[in-house]
């Protein structure tokens, strides 16, 4: 996806001055050379795809109307992402923002049973890596590897030092690494140390368990002495969903940027991008005191910085691998299992830390307003008491019965044919209600596990390697799930 692999990034210089100039047909260029990962980055922030095309309009108006005061025109894309930033965190801070709409992915081309199983089996496996860091970190990684931004920029962007910003990717890119390692081990060799198959009951692991078991497979001699392959951080970052742009963004944009009755409109915009610092860069979005904003008993808590990715997230949307605030929190919503398709899950449900990788708890920590209760106190009182005749003051309605639980679910289980293939998927189905399932056993010379939460109505595929070397003959064997079913599984 990077952003910067395109001819864009070498026509910097001329689509600055052409901006500068006023020329429609470079705002034109800008828009289609570098809105597609504005967008998809504004979505990992913001996790609603609404919130993150307003975000988009406003950061290329803004860029329009502040052109003239970028000293550094080569640095036009970073300049870019620091306004969608920007804005994307002031809409973060609005009480009464559009949610819960977020944006479906991107096309990837016409993939194949198999490959969308491993393609699921590599993004739990990223996000069980990514919810091991922090909101900050998600995103410096994420602008680093998938959108191809420099060290330089992205200080720009998160208005830091150079060498500050330089710290900040060493320090992320080293707590990847021993996070990708730990997850490695929880997905491989599970099996072999009793205090990794009790955190890793259920996969991909949510950010508490990813932090818990880098901190195990640090201390402990088994697994800090075990070998595991070296992936690539771009081979992990890749496979991460992208959100796609909304097809009838681009006029809408193009005609809010040029329109003359929108003038007013305009620069109400580009007064929200100030202020900007002596370079022209907009200096990083600070939320104000919260009396300024909303009263303290209705406030949400802000996410980390950066971080949706939401994740995270993370899997529903690529935002949610980084969604976050300024305090860097590592909060992150846990993907679906390893080895299986993404049930579809609600927006927030985090992290994603980011999930969507990181979103908000469920649970609010703001006290509830205290009410003054119409039932009298039971203390003695001078005030006689109620006269006959005379109607009783009703007492404090009750609270209603909490609803019933859903009715569990069963399990409808198909298999598969992976014939001298190493492996192959089996899908799983709730049907009925929701169901915890989990892989019970496997007979002939297979290989498989598992376990998850599946909703009414929703599918996994669950990865079944055969164990033998060499094929002598077509041979089936089955795989055996809880709380109930079996499939058949051919081979060779």
């Amino acid at each position: 996806m990077a952003g910067g692999s395109g001819p864009g990034q070498f026509d910097d210089p001329r689509l600055a001055g052409a901006l500068r100039a006023g020329d429609v047909i470079a705002l034109t260029e800008v828009y289609d050379t570098y809105a597609p990962f504005l967008f998809d980055y504004c979505h990992g922030l913001l996790r609603d795809r609404v919130e993150a095309a307003g975000a988009l309009r406003h950061c290329l108006i803004a860029a329009r109307e502040h052109v003239a005061g970028l000293q550094e025109p080569e640095r036009l894309r970073g300049w870019l992402y620091a306004l969608a930033r920007k804005e994307s965190m002031r809409r973060r801070d609005e009480p009464n923002r559009h949610t819960g709409q977020e944006a479906p992915e991107a096309e990837d081309g016409d993939l194949t049973a198999e490959q969308l199983v491993r393609r699921t089996e590599r993004r739990a496996l990223a996000h069980s890596a990514l919810g091991a860091l922090n909101g900050r970190q998600r995103e410096a990684i994420d602008l680093s590897v998938r959108h191809e931004l420099d060290a330089a920029d992205m200080a720009g962007i998160f208005g830091v030092s150079l060498s500050e910003m330089e710290f900040i990717l060493a320090e992320a890119q080293a707590d990847l690494d021993a996070a990708l390692r730990a997850a490695l081990i929880a997905q491989n060799h599970w099996e072999d140390c009793p205090s990794v198959s009790a955190l890793t009951e259920s996969w991909p692991l949510p950010p508490q368990t990813s932090q818990s078991l880098v901190r195990h497979v640090a201390s402990c001699p088994t697994c800090s002495s075990r070998e595991t392959p070296r992936l690539p951080v771009d081979r992990l970052m890749a496979v991460l969903p992208i959100a796609a742009i909304p097809g009838d963004l681009r006029l809408d944009v193009l005609t809010a940027a040029t329109t003359p009755e929108r003038a007013d409109a305009r620069r109400s915009v580009a007064a929200l991008a100030e202020p900007f610092d002596e370079r022209g860069w907009p200096v990083p979005y600070r939320p104000g005191p919260v009396r300024d904003r909303e009263p303290a008993r209705r406030k949400v808590p802000l996410l980390a910085i950066g971080g949706a990715l939401a994740l995270v997230a993370l899997i529903a949307g690529a935002v949610t691998v980084f969604s976050g605030g300024d305090s860097g929190a590592k909060s992150a919503s846990p993907p679906p299992s390893s080895g299986q398709e993404p049930p579809s899950s609600p927006p927030d449900q985090t992290p994603p830390g980011e999930t969507p990788l990181p979103t908000a708890s469920s649970t609010s920590t703001t006290p509830s307003p205290t009410t003054t209760s119409p039932t009298p106190s039971k203390s003695p009182s001078k005030t006689p008491s109620q006269p006959p005749g005379q109607s009783t003051p009703p007492s404090e309605p009750r609270n209603p019965p909490p609803p019933a639980p859903p009715q569990p679910g069963s399990l409808v289980v198909s298999g598969c044919n992976m014939g001298l293939d190493r492996s192959c998927a089996v899908r799983i189905t709730a049907v009925g209600g929701p169901v915890n399932w989990r892989v019970t056993g496997t007979s002939g010379e297979l290989r498989a596990g598992g376990s998850g939460r599946l909703l009414k109505g929703q599918s996994v595929g669950v990865t079944v390697s055969r164990t033998n070397s060499l094929c002598w003959g077509r041979k089936s064997g089955t795989v055996s799930f809880a709380p109930g079913g079996a499939a058949q599984v051919s081979y060779c």
